[in-house]
């Protein structure tokens, strides 16, 4: 009788936790909806004959940048305000940027206002991920953090809903997204119950008095800890982009219709969100390294029939498009897990800061070079460059698996690791 009351004791300690995640799901998800359907205004504004082509090119700009800026300067916020207050204050500066839209059509304004919309979406990211992080135990890291990319996928599909239920000429857009992000950050302040304290983490006597600047796991110490997640996330960020970047140009290259594209994307996309709780489940159970080395090969090998079938066998294409975007998708929440099991408490906020930089670097970076290749080599060459960064995932955990926990490695990390950690 007393095993069953144990039992049970347990199973509502772990849903009242679970619980306490409500406020900063949601309001991730309808801040996220809003911004996605703030960005898709955005585009079909832009795509007008009549914008000149340099001030496209010019306002692309905005968003990347401030997106790169919110990396680096969130640690500093969560410092001085806390997690709650400044994913609060940001709430309402990302608000603020998306009504502005309403306001002027100046080109100069926008790209203010893009860039304030990157760097509050950045900073948002940094706040929920590094929040989560602490929050979370080695038990349940990877389930809550693929909860968390859940709620970040349903915010992408949720935005474009909406579009498509107002209409891409509707002049309400820029409306609605405002006030959903508007939505977003009320609940967080109003409606949301606070967010439960953290819990306290013991610190040694030795480490009490280190300097501030020691107080952070910069991207070389991440690096020499946990190559595959260092890899695995620049991975997701050059996956995301460009497959819902350049599937229209490579599908065009291809002679595949449009609609048939569109499909594809979406099937990619479903498998993603769909994937996200069984792989965040077995997370939590398997050794973390040999998930990221399955599931690098397993992308790579999608790569590869996607190639080889090219635009034959399109219903067969569209099951390999939900497999490879269940597989892809799933592989960030997978190395961030891992390298939050790895370091120290006090590091995760300027680690996930230093993550989500590497990860806004493949998003930025990567689409002109697969535009190039595509152009210059062939339409598949896109594939050869996904499917070789999904193979360098593998190897990277191959590294980490091989690793010895000799002193001198344990030396060069010591400040980041976590102690009895290895998992």
């Amino acid at each position: 009788m007393s095993s069953e009351t144990s039992i049970e004791a347990s199973f509502w300690k772990r849903a009242a936790r679970f619980r306490a995640l409500v406020p900063v799901m949601v309001a991730i998800c309808v801040i996220g909806t809003g911004n996605s359907l703030l960005t898709t205004s955005v585009s079909l504004s832009l795509s007008r004959p009549e914008i000149d082509p340099s001030a496209v090119q010019l306002l692309l700009t905005g968003f990347p940048v401030g997106f790169l800026t919110g990396c680096l300067v969130a640690r500093f916020l969560v410092a001085r305000l806390g997690h709650r207050g400044t994913f609060l204050t940001v709430s309402f500066l990302a608000a603020l940027a998306g009504s502005g839209y309403m306001v002027t059509t100046v080109t100069s304004l926008w790209l203010v206002l893009r860039f304030l919309n990157g760097f509050a979406m950045a900073v948002l990211f940094v706040v929920s991920e590094s929040w989560i992080n602490l929050y979370a135990d080695q038990n349940n890291r990877g389930a809550y953090f693929s909860l968390y990319m859940m709620m970040t996928s349903l915010a992408v599909l949720f935005g474009q809903l909406m579009v498509e239920a107002a209409g891409p000429h509707s002049p309400h857009l820029f409306l609605i997204g405002g006030l959903t992000v508007t939505a977003g950050a009320l609940y967080c302040r109003f409606v949301g119950r606070p967010w439960p304290t953290l819990p306290v983490r013991s610190v040694p006597p030795l480490q009490a008095e280190v300097s501030a600047a020691d107080h952070r796991c910069g991207l070389w110490k991440l690096a020499a800890l946990a190559p595959v997640t260092i890899i695995a996330v620049f991975q997701a960020g050059m996956t995301n982009m460009n497959v819902f970047a350049l599937m229209p140009l490579y599908g065009a290259k291809i002679a595949l219709p449009a609609a048939t594209t569109i499909g594809m994307v979406t099937a990619f996309s479903m498998g993603g969100m769909l994937a996200q709780t069984p792989v965040g489940w077995l997370s939590d159970r398997l050794d973390r390294r040999w998930m990221l080395l399955v599931q690098g090969i397993l992308a790579a090998m999608l790569c590869a029939a996607i190639i080889m079938l090219a635009n034959r066998h399109v219903p067969v294409l569209f099951v390999l498009f939900f497999l490879y975007g269940a597989t892809a998708l799933t592989i960030y929440p997978v190395g961030i897990a891992f390298a939050n099991s790895q370091i120290d408490s006090r590091h995760m906020v300027s680690a996930s800061g230093g993550l989500l930089l590497i990860y806004s670097i493949g998003n930025v970076m990567t689409p002109g070079i697969a535009a190039g290749l595509m152009d210059y080599v062939a339409p598949y060459a896109l594939f050869i460059m996904l499917g070789s960064g999904a193979a360098l995932v593998s190897v990277g955990a191959c590294v980490n698996l091989r690793r010895k926990r000799t002193s001198s490695t344990a030396n060069a990390v010591a400040d980041c690791l976590t102690s009895g950690v290895n998992q």
